[in-house]
């Protein structure tokens, strides 16, 4: 990696301590005994339309927890522990789950769609929702994970720009750059998903009607013998309309040209359904993708949106300001479902990512990468196990291994930075999970299944109630509670203010809305 040497010379190496970086966690919410809860959203956690850290994701069940952005890798952990902290203090009986895969699950309509309020934007939300579940059903929604975000510091981009001796305008270059990173993000994408996945289990009542191949363990405990992550398998996101979308990272002209296609081109079945049934709306729009975000995707390039922004509007007009990686599953092991040395993993390979060559992605090569994924998340423990799709004929411990030793040169630049060699340690411990899959989350999870004799839901309830127990023995100080409930009544006040300030219909906010296809 030519790139390294000359990054070491001119010592830019120095603003990797400047990366900027935030975590979303969701977790479910579920009753004393295991099933999702039926509650409402707590009022003492606020608004989930207008707090700045505690919202919800699809269901009113699933909690989302969202930390500010910090330079420091040990801020947005503490951060997320003192939301969790202040969360069960307002929680009665109820638990967090602390595995992507559900909880006990009941029929699809006992999954409680979220709800934010009578606002226009509240019902946007609440009825893009109601799309989801007539287009993909409400089980798949309630599978959690962590989105990492992260971004390199402008002292990198300004150094980096002439480095490349790039003719293009600063931000231009950087978006580009990001781009770069991302396909390289989906060529390997399958290296995280099998050193982190954590999810090759799950209850069998999250199944109930639905054809599989996994097998059968303690009656009710469904699972992948070599699987690391059910939460990025066909058991996950998965849809039929989406499977056909070209999106393209070849340049952030074609990606969000190709995403805007999808969000004004009907789909014939989400016609077939319309968008209102008796009155009621099932969907925002009939078109292959109702907005921008119900793309699934395992990383996204990201700009923060203006008030009423669409996300490719932003994108277009500004660049890209940072990207979100999706593939992160829960670990159940970790109160937090995340660790500081996955966060340094992460930093290393997302720059790893960006100072490799990156060649444009073709169609082809997509479905090459598709595969590969696929063939780690359901075998990826798996000693014999061969990446064979048409772009890579590779034993996969080989493959992994060639990636994680070009890696530990991107991870020395880190520690020089730092000070520390706590980067090239993260990468040396990922390559023992190479050697020995036994030490992979996902196979920690079946150990304990298999030892203990337990059942996915025991050993799920058993994680939660300990997790549970961890936080509720660290309460928060009388000061630290009254800044949480502070915000929790500052977007309860805010939720009122947009609720009373709306003077025009909800079509009328759609149209508005939607009028912003042209981004001009």
């Amino acid at each position: 990696m030519h790139r390294l040497e000359t990054i070491r010379e001119v010592q830019l190496h120095q603003s990797l301590t400047h990366m900027k970086r935030g975590l979303e966690k969701e977790s479910l919410r579920v009753n004393s005994n295991g099933e999702l809860a039926q509650t409402r959203h707590p009022a003492a956690l606020g608004s989930a339309l207008t707090h700045q850290w505690i919202t919800t994701d699809y269901s009113e069940a699933l909690l989302e927890f969202i930390t500010p952005v910090f330079q420091d890798i040990k801020r947005p952990l503490a951060f997320l522990h003192d939301l969790h902290r202040f969360t069960y203090q307002n929680l009665d009986q109820e638990l967090l789950w602390v595995n992507s895969m559900p909880c006990l699950m009941g029929d699809e309509l006992s999954i409680p769609i979220a709800d934010y309020g009578s606002s226009n934007v509240g019902k946007m939300k609440h009825y893009y929702r109601h799309g989801l579940w007539h287009r993909y059903g409400r089980y798949m929604q309630t599978i959690a994970g962590i989105h990492y975000n992260v971004s390199i510091p402008d002292t990198f981009w300004s150094v980096y720009h002439q480095l490349e001796n790039s003719g293009e305008e600063l931000q231009d270059f950087i978006s580009g750059q990001y781009f770069g990173l991302i396909r390289n993000f989906l060529r390997n994408v399958g290296l995280v998903v099998y050193l982190y996945g954590a999810s090759p289990a799950v209850c069998g009542s999250f199944l109930r009607g639905r054809e599989h191949q996994l097998e059968t363990f303690q009656q009710h405990t469904c699972y992948m013998p070599y699987g690391t992550s059910l939460r990025m398998s066909d058991l996950g996101y998965h849809n039929d309309a989406q499977a056909g979308l070209k999106v393209s990272y070849n340049s952030l002209d074609e990606y969000v040209s190709s995403l805007q296609h999808a969000i004004r081109t009907p789909y014939p079945p989400y016609e077939k359904l319309g968008v209102k049934n008796h009155g009621q709306y099932q969907q925002l729009n009939t078109n292959i993708l109702q907005i921008e975000n119900e793309f699934y995707s395992s990383i996204r390039p990201k700009r923060v949106t203006q008030s009423g922004e669409r996300p490719t509007c932003a994108l277009a007009d500004r660049g890209v300001e940072y990207i979100e990686l999706r593939c992160v599953d829960l670990d159940p092991f970790s109160p937090l479902g995340i660790t500081d040395s996955q966060i340094r993993f992460l930093d290393v390979f997302a720059l790893y990512c960006l100072l490799e060559d990156s060649p444009a992605l073709t169609e082809q090569e997509q479905q090459c990468n598709i595969e590969n994924l696929q063939s780690i998340v359901t075998q990826g423990r798996d000693p014999q196990l061969r990446l064979t799709s048409k772009c890579t004929q590779a034993p996969f411990r080989q493959w992994a291994q060639e990636h994680l030793q070009k890696m530990l040169q991107v991870a020395q630049l880190f520690d020089q930075a730092h000070g520390h060699s706590a980067h090239s340690g993260v990468v040396k411990a990922q390559m023992q999970k190479l050697a020995q899959p036994e030490l992979t989350p996902s196979a920690q999870v079946m150990t304990t299944l298999f030892e203990q004799q337990q059942p996915f839901f025991e050993f799920a309830m058993n994680r939660a109630q300990d997790t549970a127990n961890y936080f509720k023995n660290q309460p928060l100080s009388s000061a630290e509670a009254a800044a949480f409930t502070k915000e929790a009544r500052r977007s309860i006040e805010a939720q009122r203010r947009i609720e009373a300030e709306d003077d025009i219909t909800f079509e009328q906010y759609l149209d508005n809305f939607f009028a912003q296809d042209a981004c001009n």
